[in-house]
């Protein structure tokens, strides 16, 4: 079988171009390696989508997402695409079982992952104090003390998320004002179970069979103190999802795909949507434009070669 457009990731970008494909009446499937969702799916609260004035949990948004893009006829198919093959008018895609899907178009939408602090112990301690989702493990760390990294809105919104569960969370950023915007630092500074060590950095994850203590350094007055703490969440950014790419599309510095205004890349008929691409701003909402974008485009190409 050959698809009019396969579409890679189950992310708000991914769904919203199967939605936007099949209620064209395209052959089209999507292919995602775990959850549809991505990201957004983990996320506990989504204040910022249009439509929702109270706020919607991630989980519930991505799940309307799903079920309408199905209704309209999309495919879902559960694999790990590890090897490509993009130049030809026929593109292929090979999963992780060896299975080899073929279609005319492709949109990847694989999106990204926790970046990692790089510190000793963070690995060893993974799983056991180490996390990078609040809302899959904030429920383990009842009346604990929680160290959340990062000073951007995902640690903030995490942060608020963990005072439901832990008895004190303290907030790690290495420079003087936290990145979040201002509604989110507010918020944050004016709960009782918030504390903030600012202008610190996390030099080591330390403990016996779990997180025990964080070794701290301030970048100001090179200070080093050990501070017990049962469990650390780790939201310092993201990194793409694009290592199977490498050599195949054109990337930037950071790895993620290069797309000019319409979401092509540097292959015809291969398109790029959300925060997989090089793209100054990661949020539903511009996922969702992106994905939309990236259809639309598939759509046009289709037309001209068929």
């Amino acid at each position: 079988m050959i698809y009019d457009q396969l579409i890679l990731g189950g992310g708000p970008a991914g769904l919203t171009a199967g939605l936007y494909a099949a209620r064209g009446g395209r052959k089209v499937a999507l292919i995602e390696r775990a959850m549809p969702g991505g990201q957004a799916f983990l996320t506990n609260e989504i204040e910022n989508y249009p439509g929702f004035p109270q706020g919607i949990g991630g989980p519930e948004l991505m799940m309307a997402f799903q079920e309408q893009a199905t209704r309209f006829g999309l495919e879902i198919i559960n694999n790990d695409i590890v090897k490509v093959d993009l130049a030809g008018e026929i593109k292929s895609l090979t999963g992780a079982d060896g299975t080899v899907y073929q279609a005319r178009t492709v949109i990847i939408a694989t999106g990204a992952e926790p970046r990692k602090l790089g510190v000793p112990g963070e690995e060893e301690f993974r799983g056991r104090g180490v996390s990078y989702c609040a809302t899959c493990d904030g429920a383990f760390f009842r009346n604990k003390k929680v160290a959340v990294v990062g000073g951007g809105d995902a640690a903030v919104e995490e942060a608020m998320f963990l005072t439901r569960f832990a008895q004190q969370v303290v907030i790690i950023h290495r420079r003087d004002e936290l990145r979040a915007i201002n509604v989110l630092q507010e918020r944050a500074k004016e709960h009782e179970k918030i504390e903030f060590r600012l202008n610190t950095v996390v030099e080591a994850i330390q403990g016996g069979q779990k997180v025990e203590t964080l070794r701290l350094r301030n970048v100001v007055t090179g200070e080093i103190q050990e501070e017990p703490f049962d469990g650390v969440f780790i939201f310092v950014g993201t990194k793409p999802n694009t290592k199977f790419l490498e050599g195949v599309l054109t990337l930037d510095e950071n790895g993620c795909i290069v797309t000019n205004a319409d979401m092509g890349t540097s292959l015809k008929g291969v398109y790029a949507a959300g925060d997989v691409r090089n793209t100054p701003f990661r949020q539903v909402a511009t996922a969702v434009g992106d994905g939309a974008m990236a259809a639309g485009s598939a759509e046009l190409y289709l037309a001209e070669i068929l």
